[in-house]
C-alpha cells in the first residue's frame, strides 16, 4: 500500500467513524505535488463535494490576525509590549499589551459582551470597542492562559485602526494576496459546504446557521479550502520555503511567534502558546505549529511540523463539515506523521567546505567550562558549541562576531542565546581563553579559582 494509499485510508476512517458530512483533507511537502482528497456530501445538490469546496476555519483566523499584528511591529508601527490604549481609544483594560493579547495571557474574557452564541448577533467593529468596559477581566494580567476571542477580536480592531482601513481589507492586502490564497475569503462563496450538528443518537444531521461575526472577525470569520490551509500552515512553520522572500513576514520574526510564551495547563505541559499559534510538541525534538477552528457547524485544524528529518515544508490540513467530531482534529497529526514515516525526508550527502577562518582554527575541539566539557566546532559557516553530554539531536549554540569586534561574538541560537563569547589572545595569536556568558572556558579541567582538577588539594 502506498503513502497516498495509507493518507485516504486514514482520511475515510475519520470520516465514517466520526459521522462526518463533509471531509476535506491536504498535505503540503516541498518536495512532492500537493495530496488532497474529499469525502461524503457538501450538503448542496447542485455542488458536488471537491477540492474547491469551502468550508469554516474558525479559530484558525487567529493565526492571520497575529501575523497582520506582527507585520505592524515588524514596520514600527506598535511594540508588542504597548498597552492597546497607546493606539486604541477604548473604554477599559487600556492596560493590556498587545504581547499578552496574542498570547491569551491578557485576563480578557473569552467572548464580547452578552449571549453573542445564542443570540448569533456579533457586535460590529465600533460597538465590540464601545463596550469594552461591559466585558470582564476574569483574570489578573499575565497571570495565566485564558483563551480569549474578544482579546483577538481587539487585535483586528488594532491592526485596521493603525493601517487606516478594515481588518478585511488589510488581511486581503497584506497576506491573502502576496501568498496568493485565492480560496480563502470573509463571507461564505457559492462553493460552501452546508456545516452541521450530528445527532449523536442517530444518522440524523442539522444544519447550523451561518454566522457573520462582525467585529469579532479577525478571531473566526475567514472560509477556505484544505489546499490554502496547507499552504498557510507551511507558511507558519517553514517560511523560507512559502515567502522566501519574507515579503508577508520575516523568517525570524516568525520564529519569534514559535517561541512558546505559555502553556495551556500548569500540570500538563502537552500544549504550548506562541504569539497566536498553538505549539503541540511530539518526541525526538518535533513540534506542531497551527491552530484548530470550531464554529456552528464546522472543525478544522491546519498545522506544519518542524524538527529533525522532518521533509520540508510539511503542513496538514483538515476541514469538515461537523461541530462535534473530533475525528477531524485528530486527523491533522496522524497525517503529519504518516507522511514523515512512510514518505521520510531524503538524506542530503555530507560535502567537504570551505575551513574555518585561520582566527578561528585555534578554538576547534574541547574546551571545559563550570566543570563540563564543551565541543566547539566550524559547520555550516559558523562557529558552533555543544556540550558534549548533550544528546547528539540537540541543537547547538550558534556564534556570529560582532561588527568590527572579531573576537567577540554574539550567541544568535541555541545555548545561551543572546550572550556574548569573548576570545583571549596569546602573543602568538591563538586563543587560549575564552568567556561565554561570563564563565571562563579552558582547554583542560579548571575548578572556579583557575587550578587545575588533575593537581587535587593544594
Amino acid at each position: 500500500m502506498s503513502a497516498e494509499d495509507r493518507y485516504e485510508r486514514a482520511a475515510r476512517k475519520a470520516q465514517a467513524e466520526g459521522r462526518v458530512p463533509a471531509l476535506s483533507v491536504a498535505l503540503h511537502r516541498a518536495d512532492r505535488e500537493p495530496w488532497v482528497f474529499t469525502v461524503g456530501d457538501s450538503g448542496d445538490p447542485g455542488r458536488p463535494l471537491n477540492p474547491d469546496t469551502r468550508f469554516r476555519i474558525g479559530s484558525i483566523t487567529k493565526t492571520f490576525t497575529a501575523v497582520l499584528v506582527l507585520q505592524c511591529r515588524d514596520e514600527g508601527l506598535l511594540d508588542l509590549d504597548d498597552p492597546i490604549a497607546k493606539h486604541l481609544d477604548v473604554p477599559a483594560h487600556g492596560d493590556a499589551t498587545v504581547r499578552r493579547l496574542l498570547s491569551h495571557t491578557s485576563g480578557f474574557q473569552r467572548e464580547p459582551y452578552g449571549d453573542v452564541w445564542d443570540t448569533l448577533v456579533a457586535p460590529d467593529d465600533a460597538g465590540l470597542i464601545a463596550e469594552l468596559d461591559r466585558a470582564e477581566r476574569v483574570l489578573p494580567n499575565a497571570r495565566r492562559f485564558h483563551y480569549s476571542n474578544l482579546g483577538f477580536a481587539v487585535l483586528g480592531q488594532l491592526v485596521a485602526k493603525l493601517r487606516g482601513g478594515t481588518w478585511a481589507t488589510v488581511l486581503q492586502e497584506r497576506i491573502l494576496d502576496p501568498l496568493r490564497l485565492t480560496a480563502t475569503t470573509l463571507e461564505p462563496p457559492a462553493q460552501a459546504a452546508v456545516g452541521y450538528i450530528v445527532d449523536a443518537y442517530s444518522d440524523a444531521a442539522r444544519p447550523e446557521p451561518q454566522t457573520d461575526l462582525g467585529g469579532v472577525g479577525p478571531a473566526a470569520q475567514l472560509w477556505s479550502t484544505a489546499s490554502d490551509m496547507a499552504t498557510w500552515a507551511s507558511f507558519l512553520a517553514h517560511p523560507e520555503l512559502i515567502d522566501p522572500d519574507g515579503k508577508v513576514l520575516a523568517a525570524a520574526t516568525l520564529e519569534e511567534a514559535r517561541f512558546p510564551a505559555t502553556t495551556a495547563n500548569d500540570t500538563l505541559w502537552s500544549v504550548g502558546w506562541g504569539l497566536g499559534l498553538i505549539l503541540v510538541p511530539h518526541p525526538k525534538r518535533v513540534v506542531d505549529v497551527g491552530h484548530d477552528g470550531a464554529m456552528p457547524g464546522f472543525l478544522a485544524g491546519a498545522y506544519g511540523r518542524r524538527g529533525n528529518g522532518i521533509p520540508d515544508g510539511l503542513a496538514v490540513a483538515v476541514l469538515g463539515s461537523s461541530g462535534t467530531a473530533g475525528e477531524i482534529n485528530d486527523l491533522v497529526p496522524e497525517l503529519l506523521s504518516l507522511s514523515a514515516e512512510l514518505d521520510p525526508a531524503e538524506i542530503r550527502p555530507w560535502r567537504a567546505a570551505p575551513p574555518a577562518p585561520p582566527q578561528y582554527r585555534s578554538i576547534l575541539g574541547p574546551w571545559w567550562g563550570e566543570g563540563s566539557q564543551f565541543v566547539f566546532s566550524w559547520h555550516g559557516g559558523a562557529l558552533q558549541a555543544r556540550s558534549a553530554e548533550a544528546p547528539a539531536d540537540t541543537p547547538p549554540a550558534i556564534f556570529e562576531p560582532l561588527a568590527g569586534q572579531p573576537d567577540v561574538l554574539r550567541t544568535v541560537s541555541g545555548r545561551e542565546a543572546g550572550e556574548l563569547l569573548r576570545l583571549t589572545r596569546s602573543s602568538t595569536g591563538e586563543v587560549v581563553t575564552m568567556h561565554w556568558a561570563t564563565y571562563r572556558f579552558a582547554r583542560v579541567q579548571e575548578g572556579f579559582d583557575g587550578g587545575r582538577a588533575s593537581d587535587g588539594a593544594s
